[in-house]
C-alpha cells in the first residue's frame, strides 16, 4: 500500500508539474521557463499564440497525470491508459520547448519515458508489481 501510493503521488506531482507550462504560457507569471525561442527555428516562444497553444497541451497533460493518479489510488487499471496518454502528451508539449524548460522539466521527460516503456514493454509489467498497482 505505501509504495502504490508513493506511485500515485508520483503521478499526480508530474502531473501538477505540467500547470508551470500552462501559467508560461497564458500568463505573466514568472514558472522557470526562459525566454528564448521553441527549438524549431524562428521567433516563436512561450507567450506568443503558438505557445498559448501548447500551454493548452500542458493543461491537458496535468488532467491526464491527475486523473491517472486518482485512479491509481483507488485501485482502477485505467490509471495506466491515463498515464500513458498523459506521458505522450508531456512529451509532445515539453520537445518543442527544450530551449526554454528548466533542468527538473527535463527529467520529467525521462519520467514519461520510463512510464511509457515500463507500461507498453512486457517486462514491465514486474516494475507496475513492484508498486503493487493494479
Amino acid at each position: 500500500m505505501v509504495l502504490e501510493t508513493l506511485a500515485a503521488l508520483v503521478l499526480l506531482g508530474h502531473g501538477l508539474g505540467h500547470t508551470t507550462g500552462l501559467a508560461g504560457a497564458w500568463s505573466g507569471v514568472e514558472t522557470g521557463f526562459s525566454d528564448k525561442p521553441w527549438i524549431f527555428g524562428g521567433d516563436v516562444r512561450l507567450r506568443s499564440p503558438i505557445g498559448m497553444a501548447f500551454g493548452l497541451v500542458f493543461l491537458a497533460a496535468t488532467v491526464l497525470f491527475v486523473i491517472s493518479s486518482v485512479a491509481a489510488f483507488t485501485g482502477s487499471e485505467s490509471w495506466r491508459t491515463f498515464a500513458l496518454v498523459g506521458s505522450a502528451a508531456s512529451i509532445a508539449c515539453m520537445v518543442p520547448w527544450w530551449n526554454t524548460i528548466i533542468f527538473g522539466a527535463r527529467l520529467g521527460v525521462l519520467l514519461d519515458i520510463t512510464i511509457i516503456l515500463v507500461l507498453l514493454v512486457p517486462s514491465g509489467e514486474s516494475f507496475v508489481d513492484f508498486f503493487e498497482l493494479p
